[in-house]
């Protein structure tokens, strides 16, 4: 009892909150089961019944967490009707289908910043054709890819510094380094709030 309120504890420094916790409120919002999660995110359900358990404490692969990052966001989404019950399955298979870094933002993420309507079809009474989807965007021979967008850079960057170490750990780190500079970034990105580490990306990032 005592390993798993440690693991508990550690997956809240990591996360914010418990990966049960999380876990649960997707499959409670989208109508997964835990097995279904664990597909789409490119994860085995016994691993990720070992992480709800806090058996075990972190998911070791960036790709994976962007991939759970993407779906508690569509869960949000649709608890809140930002997306009609129909685009779901859809948005679920784009995220099943990213690789990670750089790729093209969901539906659900275009959402938060769109006006109302203009996502779900509301407005003109029909859904965006084609929906967006969260995949690597096809480029062609001479072209450059889209950029991504701030936030899913910032977000990239977070998974990774949460993927290699604690939060206590890059908080000893931080007090370690000789340079102020250096010591921001790493507190900003690994323990930070994305707004926090959005602000700093764009200070720095010209």
């Amino acid at each position: 009892m005592e390993q798993t309120a440690h693991n508990l504890q550690q997956q809240v420094e990591l996360y914010g909150e418990p990966l049960g916790e999380v876990v649960r409120r997707i499959t409670g919002g989208l109508g997964l089961t835990q097995g279904g999660l664990a597909q789409v995110i490119g994860l085995s359900a016994p691993m990720l019944s070992q992480l709800v358990s806090a058996h075990r404490v972190k998911i070791g692969n960036p790709a994976v967490m962007s991939r759970l990052r993407a779906v508690s966001e569509l869960t949000d989404l649709a608890v809140s009707g930002g997306i009609e019950p129909e685009h779901i399955a859809h948005e679920l298979d784009g995220i099943r289908a990213a690789t990670g870094a750089y790729t093209r933002p969901t539906t659900a993420q275009l959402a938060r910043s769109a006006a109302p309507g203009q996502i779900t079809g509301q407005a003109a009474g029909q859904p965006i054709d084609p929906p967006a989807r969260f995949l690597r965007p096809t480029t062609y021979p001479g072209e450059l890819p889209p950029s991504p967008s701030a936030r899913s850079v910032v977000r990239e960057i977070q998974d990774l510094f949460r993927a290699v170490a604690s939060a206590e750990e890059i908080q000893q780190a931080a007090a370690a380094v000789d340079s102020p500079a250096i010591a921001e970034l790493l507190l900003a990105y690994g323990t930070g709030r994305t707004a926090d580490a959005l602000a700093h990306y764009e200070q720095h990032h010209g």
